[in-house]
């Protein structure tokens, strides 16, 4: 299953702009940007996306990339699990 990652305008002074193009390169991952995500406390105090429909935060944009990376192969293991 291509994992879908969503960020929110309004949370991109974070530097999650530079994460979300990024992540665009990857032909693997469907990213979507939403006006808004209606996480309005989360977005005003650090730098989160949704991966999947969850939420995934850092106090970084950095260590979001990392964050988004590892809630993918996460995905990815429990889907292994599901063909076997």
């Amino acid at each position: 299953m291509r994992p879908i990652i969503e960020f929110c305008t309004n949370n991109l002074h974070f530097g999650t702009d530079k994460i979300m193009e990024e992540l665009e390169l990857n032909l693997d991952y469907d990213v979507v940007e939403y006006g808004c995500l209606t996480n309005c406390g989360q977005c005003y105090m650090m730098p989160y996306a949704m991966v999947d429909g969850e939420i995934v935060s850092a106090e970084s944009a950095e260590e979001l990339l990392a964050a988004i990376m590892a809630k993918i192969k996460e995905a990815e293991a429990w889907d292994e699990l599901d063909l076997d």
